[in-house]
């Protein structure tokens, strides 16, 4: 869980440049989220980083939360807005000297930096894996987010672009729209789509939490005929439901969009405030989760 506070350690940093980083990040309301603050706080403490994290309901009170990271005396700055609206408080932070290493979002301000996963990719990755799977003409189930915006609009592209690229027959798959990557939407909303559809090969879901819903809800209706599920992210509880027989059963896989690549944000920020070079976007490659590497990825110290 994501905690407001100061936590300070012995300092590893060069005294001549203390590093003290700020974490602006979003309330936790998803499981993902909350894997982003544990990365943070993890990589922080493990390096002997004095840190300061502030967390926001909205715009306004991300802004009010980067003006107090400053106050603090925040050297550099790893931010992950979800809001719109950030860019002037931004620029005032950046043209103050205090280098800004945005997490996962574009905001445009001159001068800043992103650390990213590959949302096109995940859906690329995520159609060869499935047909990987069920074969030529499966019935898939497509399940949308709209409300993520350009999340789920590039990763439904990468989907059928690699479609596209090997001229799968797509007549068979059926696309449905969610209110949210929740898993109690994916739970309902899997729940009417399975009651519609008397065969489903496959289901196209592109977060953790989505597939957690969506399996529970094959589960109770008895469905064994799908033979795979994917899912977007890091959730620790879903790599261990692929672990699982029931997962290996069902061919469930993750395209990795790690929150573990807030580590990444951190380590650029450090090098802006030392001076040093850094590309100003980094976008971490895909992998694909499934059972074959899951252990790899399964870490017991980490519930979110």
């Amino acid at each position: 869980v994501m905690v407001l506070g100061l936590a300070a350690c012995g300092g590893s940093a060069p005294a001549e440049k203390k590093v003290k980083v700020g974490i602006a990040a979003p309330d936790v309301t998803h499981g993902w989220v909350a894997g982003v603050a544990y990365y943070a706080e993890k990589y922080c403490q493990d390096n002997n980083l004095e840190y300061k994290v502030s967390t926001s309901a909205d715009a306004a009170e991300m802004q009010a939360g980067l003006e107090d990271l400053v106050a603090w005396g925040a050297t550099v700055i790893v931010s992950f807005p979800q809001w719109a609206g950030m860019e002037t408080a931004m620029q005032e932070i950046i043209d103050s000297g205090i280098p800004i290493v945005n997490f996962d979002i574009d905001v445009a301000c001159e001068g800043i930096y992103k650390v990213t996963g590959d949302n096109y990719d995940m859906g690329y990755q995520s159609a060869k894996y499935i047909l990987e799977k069920v074969g030529d003409a499966a019935v898939i189930a497509v399940m949308d987010v709209p409300s993520s915006g350009s999340v789920c609009e590039l990763r439904k592209q990468g989907f059928y672009d690699y479609l596209n690229e090997i001229g799968y027959d797509q007549s068979n798959i059926q696309e449905f729209q969610l209110e949210s990557f929740a898993r109690d939407d994916g739970l309902k909303n899997a729940a009417d789509i399975l009651e519609k559809m008397p065969q489903i090969d496959a289901f196209y879901s592109m977060d953790d939490e989505t597939s957690i819903g969506t399996i529970q809800a094959m589960t109770e209706a008895g469905r064994t005929e799908i033979k795979a599920i994917t899912g977007g992210g890091g959730c620790q509880e879903y790599f261990n439901i692929i672990a699982s027989d029931e997962g290996k059963a069902i061919g469930a896989a993750s395209a990795l969009y790690s929150p573990a690549m807030i580590q990444d944000a951190i380590q650029v920020a450090i090098k802006l405030m030392n001076g040093e070079e850094a590309e100003s976007v980094i976008v971490i490659p895909t992998t694909i989760v499934s059972a074959e590497n899951v252990a790899d990825h399964l870490d017991p110290s980490n519930n979110c």
